[in-house]
């Protein structure tokens, strides 16, 4: 444990953040596609609404991929940016 810099502690725990916040991607993910069979379905079953099914499922499906791309920019910035390592070590 003697080892271990202040640096190499930072770096690790950015690195750990940033997989961590790519688990955000999982939810939408799984919801997308739910709402696409959904969707699909609703088409199957009354396809005179297609334009108004397809035009609401795809406006859930954009907000709903917002919380992916958080967690992307949260990776991103955990990644390459390392906030914590400029204040920490005063560069």
């Amino acid at each position: 444990m003697d080892n271990i810099t202040n640096e190499g502690l930072i770096l690790a725990c950015s690195t750990i953040g940033a997989g961590l916040a790519m688990i955000a991607g999982i939810g939408p993910g799984i919801g997308q596609g739910y709402a696409a069979g959904q969707g699909a379905a609703a088409v199957g079953r009354n396809p005179g609404a297609k334009g108004d099914i397809m035009s609401t499922m795809l406006l859930g499906q954009a907000v709903a991929e917002t919380t992916g791309l958080y967690g992307l920019v949260v990776a991103l910035l955990l990644m390459y940016g390392n906030p914590m390592l400029s204040r920490f070590l005063k560069l």
